[in-house]
């Protein structure tokens, strides 16, 4: 038995957190004897700002950033070697000497619509309760349904499903990878056409982060990578790149590879209360991704016209 781990995986401590890092130790000791090894792999939890703020929508606090800060300086002080995270938690700028070597192979991106009160968006009784904490999600819905009512609901999913049975509000969103994730599948009232629901960048995509200049990790994380997943989360987030001026700012995006190696691509920004919604499209080759991503963001910037991303509700 290792009894000092060659490789420490750091992560967040909520059950989907930890699913998606048990995922990444397998997958790495499949691929390398040495970390099959009992004690090869550490898992060391550490708590994030996002995990301890629960009452307050992450816009209000400092955006997704909350959810990989502590982590990456854990990562930054040589208490990790590698982090896992939902792509969908990653900031558009990784911190100096940071880099993501690394995806896993996408899970379904799409939502997961879940309620006891109708099997879907479209069938909720006017003035209905959605619980969500995306405004994301948020904007979407009340694009398509502006008699509904949105309100803050953050938690894990455990603590989302178990509000949802109390009564707090009629339906709520998740994230059906995650839920697959968790095996809770089964609790999807219906499961979202991404013409309804457009998921958030990177959804369903697992990243793998390590320091910079560690070739030693690097060669551990190789042979994981998932080149189709890279080159659909990498035209989502150049999209996300260019238009990222604000965490306010409701996007959504989803790359997809359907024939060989051509890339098709849907991206969107809309204003939190629905008022407004600008989406536009992309076709092309895979290695084009991140250009493809910057020029439909870039299309996106100019069809919402100025003030358009910083906008903050009120006047």
């Amino acid at each position: 038995m290792t009894t000092t781990p060659l490789l420490r995986i750091g992560t967040r401590g909520s059950p989907l957190a930890l699913a998606q890092a048990h995922e990444t130790r397998d997958r790495l000791a499949a691929a390398h004897a040495e970390l099959a090894e009992p004690g090869a792999i550490a898992i060391v939890v550490i708590k994030t700002t996002g995990d301890k703020v629960l009452d307050q929508a992450l816009a209000d606090i400092g955006g997704k950033g909350l959810f990989t800060r502590e982590i990456d300086e854990a990562l930054l002080g040589g208490d990790i070697d590698v982090a896992v995270h939902s792509m969908k938690d990653v900031p558009t700028w990784l911190p100096d000497g940071i880099v993501l070597p690394c995806m896993l192979e996408r899970e379904d991106p799409r939502d997961a619509f879940i309620s006891n009160k109708a099997p879907s968006i479209a069938e909720l009784a006017p003035g209905s309760v959605v619980g969500t904490a995306s405004l994301r999600r948020q904007a979407q819905i009340l694009y398509r349904r502006p008699d509904l009512r949105v309100a803050l609901l953050r938690g894990n999913v455990q603590t989302r499903l178990r509000k949802l049975g109390d009564g707090e509000v009629d339906a709520t969103l998740l994230a059906l990878a995650g839920l697959k994730r968790l095996g809770k599948a089964d609790v999807a009232t219906a499961v979202l056409d991404t013409r309804e629901m457009l998921p958030a960048v990177g959804q369903g995509a697992i990243g793998i982060t390590c320091r910079d200049g560690d070739d030693a990790v690097r060669a551990f994380l190789a042979p994981l990578n998932h080149p189709r997943t890279e080159a659909r989360v990498t035209i989502e987030r150049a999209m996300l790149e260019v238009l990222d001026g604000s965490c306010r700012t409701p996007i959504a995006a989803l790359g997809e590879i359907v024939v060989a190696d051509v890339l098709t691509f849907r991206g969107l920004v809309a204003r939190p209360d629905g008022s407004a919604l600008h989406e536009v499209t992309r076709t092309g080759a895979v290695p084009e991704a991140a250009a493809m991503g910057r020029d439909a963001g870039e299309e996106l910037r100019r069809r919402a016209g100025p003030g358009f991303l910083d906008w903050t509700g009120g006047g």
